[in-house]
């Protein structure tokens, strides 16, 4: 079973899900990052560029889902060297910090709020996110066009694609292409029909969001929403 809520720590969101033994999950592209505790483990899941595949042991899972661009300034690495990668705390941090972090999670009570606990004290020990990379990430996924949104944010396109690398894990385009999936998905699971989904999304017609939800999710859409 999977639930969230909105977080404490501005645009994120707490998340548990235990899914059943034996079951297939499939995490889909969606521009974030997330900081994982399962099994007495702290892990980070870096950006995905595809359906990251999962395969049920009926493990809880608890984690935040920061929003996107916001979590390599909390965790001290550029997204591009996580992407599609999910990578133990102890390989980015020094150890003796992350067994003192990782005893105090499976001490509490409470795991989601001790994890929601550990991003705020990262966030509270960070600088502020780039406004311009919030304004990035509304621009895009309202369907400005990549080259639109630079020019008004006084960016070349070699820097957005430098500073998307370092914020995101991926260029620009590829971020509007996994907002663009999202924001598909959201309407297709409101009912609205595939076509009108397409238009509605951004997407240049019915063909052309089956094509892109199949290379992003690994799957077709009827089956993902199934």
């Amino acid at each position: 079973m999977y639930r969230e809520r909105p977080s404490r720590l501005s645009g994120a969101v707490v998340w548990r899900n235990a899914p059943s033994a034996g079951g297939v999950g499939r995490v889909l592209p969606d521009g974030c990052m997330d900081l994982l505790w399962n099994d007495g483990r702290l892990l980070v899941a870096g950006p995905d560029t595809r359906a990251y595949v999962t395969q049920g042991s009926g493990d809880v899972w608890v984690g935040v889902r920061f929003y996107p661009g916001t979590a390599p300034a909390l965790l001290g690495v550029p997204a591009h060297e996580l992407r599609d990668r999910r990578v133990e705390l102890d390989d980015l941090w020094p150890a003796d910090d992350v067994r003192r972090l990782t005893a105090r999670m499976n001490a509490a009570g409470d795991p989601e709020r001790a994890l929601e606990e550990l991003a705020l004290r990262l966030a509270a020990d960070s600088d502020p996110p780039d406004a311009l990379l919030r304004h990035l990430v509304a621009a895009l996924d309202s369907g400005r066009p990549v080259g639109a949104t630079a020019d008004e944010l006084g960016l070349g396109a070699r820097q957005l694609h430098r500073r998307s690398l370092a914020a995101f894990g991926y260029g620009p385009k590829t971020l509007a292409r996994v907002l663009r999936l999202q924001r598909a998905l959201g309407l297709a699971r409101d009912g609205v029909p595939y076509a009108e989904t397409a238009v509605r999304a951004g997407f240049a017609d019915q063909a052309h969001l089956a094509r892109d939800v199949k290379e992003l999710a690994g799957v077709p859409l009827g089956r993902l929403l199934g």
